[in-house]
């Protein structure tokens, strides 16, 4: 009975925070007439292509998956679907190989755009580490475990299309769509685009943006389908983006980055003060593709011919 009760507290809590982020989709929206001119913090040269503009339009859509996921995760475990299960799993696996940069990031986007009290800093470290290494490590083991998996097999008897997929697999589907998004996102960035030590950025890296959103499409398309040319060409594609993304990064100087995307003077002030190095950005962008590489490999027994 307890284990049933802390599914049921874990799915209130899952979809009441779906609610509530999907609340703040449209309260994020409103950050663009703030900034915009005229605007509370209004400055010249907020728009597209600008740090800000980007990182709102960022914020909204990671605001509206969040809560698109919460929800359905949420009414999964509150009526004890088989498939909530399945898919927990795999988002926690799924956040374990993008939560830790996730979590820089967001620090860092925080301490550049507003002014954190050392109080207030510890405080989100504490929640953001928290969240990263202790709550995944005890609800993997928790789903994994003989009672939860009977909690949620007994209550629902019917069959799914998940039911032939692993965990795994949706997880590196789910990774597919992350990479989709980001992809998507550095659109509003100058289109940069990293090949092998050299940035391409402008209509050419959205041409290539375009191109490689497209191949994650059928990537996403095939893994679910448990195809074997899914599995090679997610392989060799995290592969060769991966090497890229790192060579690439290792060769670019901060400032001359900061150049390509010429934010507005009054983000660039604030930019330039962050200490940060080519090498940072290899590592944050490395670490994510390269844990999915490994994911993807390891899920080869999943696919046939």
């Amino acid at each position: 009975m307890k284990q049933r009760q802390l599914i049921t507290i874990i799915g209130t809590f899952l979809l009441l925070s779906g609610i509530a982020v999907g609340f703040l989709g449209p309260l994020e929206m409103y950050c663009f007439y703030l900034f915009s001119e005229g605007g509370r913090f209004s400055y010249e040269g907020f728009g597209f292509g600008s740090f800000m503009f980007g990182n709102i339009a960022s914020q909204i859509i990671g605001y509206y998956l969040l809560a698109t996921v919460l929800i359905i995760v949420g009414y999964g475990h509150l009526k004890l679907r088989r498939w909530a299960r399945k898919l927990s799993l795999a988002l926690l696996q799924f956040w374990l190989v993008i939560g830790a940069p996730l979590i820089i990031v967001i620090f860092f986007i925080l301490a550049a755009t507003k002014k954190l009290s050392y109080t207030v800093a510890v405080f989100t470290l504490l929640v953001l580490g928290l969240a990263y290494f202790v709550l995944p490590g005890l609800l993997i083991k928790f789903y994994n475990s003989q009672k939860g998996k009977e909690i949620f097999s007994t209550e629902d008897v019917k069959d799914y299309w998940t039911d032939n997929i692993s965990p795994q697999v949706l997880a590196l589907s789910f990774l597919y769509f992350f990479y989709i998004i980001m992809l998507h996102i550095l659109i509003l960035f100058q289109g940069i685009y990293p090949v092998f030590g050299v940035l391409v950025y402008g209509l050419d890296g959205i041409f290539l943006l375009d191109i490689s959103i497209m191949c994650l499409v059928c990537l996403i398309w095939g893994t679910l389908q448990l195809k074997l040319w899914a599995w090679w060409g997610g392989v060799f594609f995290l592969g060769l983006f991966a090497i890229s993304t790192v060579v690439t990064l290792l060769k670019t100087n901060y400032a001359n980055l900061l150049s390509i995307l010429s934010f507005p003077p009054a983000e660039m002030n604030i930019l330039q003060e962050l200490p940060i190095q080519g090498y940072h950005l290899a590592v944050l962008a490395g670490i994510p593709l390269f844990l999915t590489l490994i994911i993807a490999i390891l899920s080869k027994p999943s696919f046939k011919k």
